[in-house]
């Protein structure tokens, strides 16, 4: 008889996870839409980030999505780990100059755009082109993903030395 309750049981136990699931609005669920990199993105959506670097590795990473024609999730990955930077180059048939033109391209835009908002200082501005024109862009994209606001022009000006040595 053991074994007639066996499947009864696991039958109940699937009905109550689907039950669950539904309960929990499972039967709404809509994947998450991915943002168009050529539309701006609203001040509000950015002003919810703290990290003016976030916000500034985040539009950067827009602008090079955008020139792409790519997702900047796909960028993500390619910034955070350049194992995956052959395989993105040979998915998407770019050259790896253009990949880092891309890249380049957001940086500066990313930067124009966050001295037009007021966000950043003339110096600060100029800086940041430095570190845009003259560090790889992944790499200069990849410290203002980890820096903190307090620490970046420290890291830029370290970044811009390095590259001068």
């Amino acid at each position: 008889m053991s074994a007639r309750r066996t499947p009864v049981a696991a039958a109940a136990a699937a009905a109550s996870l689907v039950g669950l699931y539904l309960a929990l609005g499972g039967a709404t669920y809509q994947p998450l839409e991915v943002a168009d990199p050529c539309a701006p993105r609203p001040v509000e959506e950015l002003q919810q980030r703290d990290e003016l670097t976030e916000r500034l590795a985040l539009s950067a990473l827009d602008g090079a999505a955008c020139s792409l024609q790519v997702p900047r999730e796909d960028l993500v990955f390619v910034v955070a780990d350049p194992a995956q930077r052959e395989s993105f180059i040979a998915e998407h048939a770019i050259s790896e100059e253009a990949l880092d033109e891309a890249l380049r391209a957001g940086l500066v835009r990313a930067v124009d755009d966050a001295e037009r908002a007021g966000d950043i200082s003339s110096f600060e501005h100029t800086l940041l082109l430095e570190l845009a024109e003259r560090v790889p862009a992944a790499e200069a994209i990849d410290v203002l993903e980890a820096a903190t606001d307090d620490e970046v022009l420290g890291l830029v000006d370290d970044l811009l030395d390095q590259v001068e040595g």
